[in-house]
């Protein structure tokens, strides 16, 4: 894939909206991950997501795309790759999520609008909105009066 000037700002946008998924889904032991891919169990890590994805997007938001790859050798931490896609209202984000030992990184590998603007700044600030909007927030308890 060719970088744009675009790319990493629609990156950092993408990872700070999936910082909490992230999180849930480092609850699940990386043998887990490594044994549903080898055995192509991937209804298995696409429910993982759609759980983990469901405390903090309104449903269909993220879920796992095509597949995924755990890679696996014996002198370093193993590292897991999951094709994701997040589809706020009007764009869809197709990336690779990277779960490693001590961190995770993500790579847009695509992002289709379906109303795109010519100019790449108001699509990225699109997308900011389109997915602020497509989160769950915690609401603060109605006071009742007595």
């Amino acid at each position: 894939m060719i970088r744009q000037s675009h790319s990493e700002a629609r990156e950092l946008i993408v990872s700070e909206a999936i910082q909490d998924v992230v999180r849930e889904l480092r609850l699940v032991d990386v043998a887990d991950y490594i044994a549903f891919m080898r055995l192509e169990q991937f209804a298995c890590i696409s429910d993982i997501v759609d759980s983990a994805a469901e405390l903090f997007f309104m449903p269909g938001t993220l879920r796992l795309g095509p597949g995924g790859e755990a890679i696996v050798n014996w002198d370093e931490a193993p590292k897991i790759l999951l094709d994701l896609e997040l589809r706020p209202r009007g764009a869809t984000i197709y990336f690779t999520l990277h779960l490693m030992d001590r961190r995770a990184g993500v790579e847009v590998n695509y992002v289709s609008f379906d109303a795109p603007d010519p100019c790449p700044e108001k699509n990225t600030a699109f997308l900011r909105n389109a997915i602020s909007s497509a989160r769950i927030r915690k609401t603060q308890p109605l006071l009742e009066a007595f």
